[in-house]
């Protein structure tokens, strides 16, 4: 029979997950409101939480199956998507997100498959089948 996890590592877990997540929003809505223009990576939210980065990482993934990058990369996707529906145009975005056009541009292939303009155009076709 395995030992079980005591309670006190179990929190902590829990504890860290949320400690990440709400300085990633906090750190991205930083971004959206242009009071920092330096995208962080993984080893500065770990530095905020004064915990290294393997073990934020480590922690995240053990909880969730998922790494802190991908929390980090699906945010920003959601957001990506959200200022798209706004019509907001894409190097702009990339911009505001701190991309140049290009990269963004494959950062946006890469998650969903298809660039940030063909997303725009597939929601313009959408609204139209709505109205029409």
């Amino acid at each position: 029979m395995p030992t079980p996890i005591p309670k006190k590592i179990f929190s902590r877990r829990h504890e860290i997950f949320a400690d990440f997540m709400r300085e990633l929003d906090k750190h991205l809505d930083d971004i959206l409101s242009e009071r920092t223009t330096e995208m962080f990576e993984i080893r500065d939210l770990a530095e905020i939480l004064h915990i290294h980065p393997t073990h934020l990482t480590n922690t995240i993934k053990q909880l969730t199956g998922k790494s802190p990058c991908w929390y980090f990369e699906d945010k920003l996707m959601s957001i990506a998507k959200e200022m798209l529906q706004q019509n907001i145009p894409v190097k702009e975005i990339a911009f505001k997100l701190t991309f140049d056009a290009s990269n963004f541009t494959k950062f946006f292939k890469r998650f969903e498959g298809i660039t940030p303009k063909e997303y725009k155009e597939r929601l313009m076709l959408q609204a139209e089948v709505v109205e029409g």
